[in-house]
């Protein structure tokens, strides 16, 4: 039997992202039993139905790594209360032809950092109601909202917190939990 390979999206392009240290930290303790695959969305061209009938490679490139994996871990910052544009781009982008939605029908995390204390619950809750429609089945509970996370990390973007460690911890073995029942 192979591995699934649970892959990680990380909605923050920030070379220095909070939200990639996290997700790094998230990756370290995943299951050996699990592929880890970071899905590279730095590049990927703005959605614009006219380009549909010749898609961009970094389209193609974007719809063959999310279909390659049997589950997602989003990590999202929160700008102006919802996901960044990057973020709703790519899941604009693997949602389309119509009809060749490539996200449907597997299971989903989402882990929100800020720098704040409301933990960008604001852009959690937007992903989930863009998960939903695009049929992704995203774990209700526990949920997963790291806020000041600059009191989390060292110098190096290194997690440091204990507490937050456990807790990321215990949300990943939930995470897995929810990946077996599909």
């Amino acid at each position: 039997m192979s591995k699934k390979t649970i892959g990680i999206i990380v909605g923050s392009l920030r070379k220095e992202s909070f939200n990639r240290s996290i997700a790094n930290y998230v990756a370290s303790v995943i299951p050996t039993e699990y592929e880890v695959k970071f899905v590279d969305i730095k590049d990927v061209d703005m959605f614009n139905q006219d380009l549909e009938d010749n898609p961009p490679a970094s389209w193609t490139r974007l719809r063959e790594d999310v279909k390659s994996v049997d589950a997602y871990l989003f990590f999202t910052p929160e700008y102006n209360r919802s996901v960044p544009a990057v973020l709703k781009n790519v899941l604009d982008v693997a949602s389309r032809p119509y009809g060749q939605n490539v996200w449907a029908k597997k299971p989903a995390g989402i882990v929100s950092v800020s720098m704040g204390g409301i933990s960008a619950f604001g852009a959690n809750h937007h992903l989930r109601q863009s998960l939903t429609f695009l049929d992704v089945y995203t774990l209700q509970q526990p949920e997963a909202y790291i806020g000041n996370v600059m009191e989390l990390l060292d110098e190096k973007g290194a997690l440091v917190n204990e507490n937050t460690k456990n807790f990321l911890k215990s949300y990943v073995d939930a995470f897995v939990a929810w990946v077996e029942k599909f």
